[in-house]
């Protein structure tokens, strides 16, 4: 997983002026949601999540808690919880993966439309009313997302937000650059996205919501709605699958690759462009991590690729700043998250 950010006038819809009043829509939202929380030896983390589920203001949910093989007690802790609250369901299963148990659980959803929570992440009260409201006034829309918060470990809060606004006006085009959905956690979707394009890569063991969206901004009919409250809360622990800086580059050059042969017309303009994004977050993880080697040879990569970045997106030029500035910036970052880990899940 990924946990690793101009609006067009047709593609993104801006909240603000004429936009929804999703305050009034909130109070008449009566479709169900369905929540996939895939859970896998999170036990200390899963107890916030579910609660912060049961506070939705949006009440008509279901939420299917994956455990996807835990062997530290995550799938009892899950079963107990759910016994107090029937909206509540436990899916276990063999690990697979991240992705694998995000498929299984849309498998059993029985709702129109999906939201993702990372166990060990959080949602604020109107995030699912106010996603919900956008879904059903908006058929055109097929995502929506909010901008979101990290928070520390041990659920402090931290300064890193996640604003969501893309680079580029073409989903697609901003989409190979970064991420503006920003984390696994973020989304609500429509289910029948998911039987359009295709479940969750479960051959990736990174960057694969990253290659969803690009599958869905790849057939062209579908609006990404951004948020721009923090609706969302995400956790960063050391042990984060991005904190594995290899594997994170191999499936970010698979996912560029694919893209590419879906839609070579549009992609492989951007790659340079896209893999020097790629490279810059690379060199954001190292880092995080405090190793100065690797982050100045991924930075000196994502110049290779296309300087231009770091001139046009400020958090480009804060990367660069912060590699060769790597002891002071080590040191923020500790202060930030409590102790070296990776800036973005």
């Amino acid at each position: 997983m990924s946990r690793v950010f101009i609006w067009p006038a047709i593609r993104f819809v801006k909240l603000s002026g004429k936009g929804l009043r999703l305050k009034q829509l909130s109070n008449e939202v009566s479709s169900e949601v369905s929540v996939v929380i895939p859970a896998y030896n999170i036990r200390s983390y899963l107890m916030p999540a579910l609660l912060s589920l049961q506070q939705q203001t949006l009440s008509s949910f279901e939420a299917l808690i994956v455990d996807d093989g835990s062997t530290d007690g995550t799938a009892e802790a899950a079963i107990a919880f759910a016994k107090g609250d029937q909206r509540f369901r436990v899916l276990r299963k063999k690990n697979g993966g991240l992705s694998s148990a995000r498929n299984h659980g849309i498998r059993h959803a029985r709702s129109d439309y999906i939201a993702l929570l990372d166990g060990d992440d959080l949602y604020s009260p109107d995030k699912l009313a106010r996603h919900v409201a956008v879904l059903q006034q908006k058929p055109e829309v097929g995502v929506v997302y909010s901008a979101s918060q990290a928070i520390r470990d041990d659920g402090r809060p931290t300064p890193i937000r996640l604003s969501g606004k893309p680079v580029y006006a073409d989903p697609l085009i901003a989409l190979l650059c970064k991420n503006f959905i920003g984390h696994g956690s973020n989304a609500v979707f429509r289910k029948r996205i998911f039987e359009e394009v295709g479940e969750f890569d479960e051959s990736l063991r990174s960057c694969e919501d990253i290659d969803f969206w690009l599958r869905i901004a790849a057939v062209r009919h579908w609006q990404f709605y951004r948020d721009p409250q923090v609706l969302c809360k995400y956790r960063v622990r050391p042990s984060g699958l991005s904190f594995n800086v290899e594997r994170m580059h191999f499936c970010q050059m698979q996912v560029l690759e694919s893209a590419r042969q879906r839609s070579p017309e549009t992609v492989e303009p951007m790659l340079p462009t896209a893999r020097a994004y790629a490279y810059r977050l690379l060199a954001r993880l190292s880092l995080s991590a405090g190793d100065r080697d690797q982050a100045e040879h991924y930075i000196g990569q994502a110049w290779a690729e296309d300087a231009t970045i770091f001139y046009r997106d400020p958090r480009s030029l804060i990367t660069l700043v912060s590699v060769k500035l790597m002891p002071v910036a080590n040191v923020i970052i500790g202060r930030l998250l409590g102790r070296a880990s990776s800036v973005h899940k």
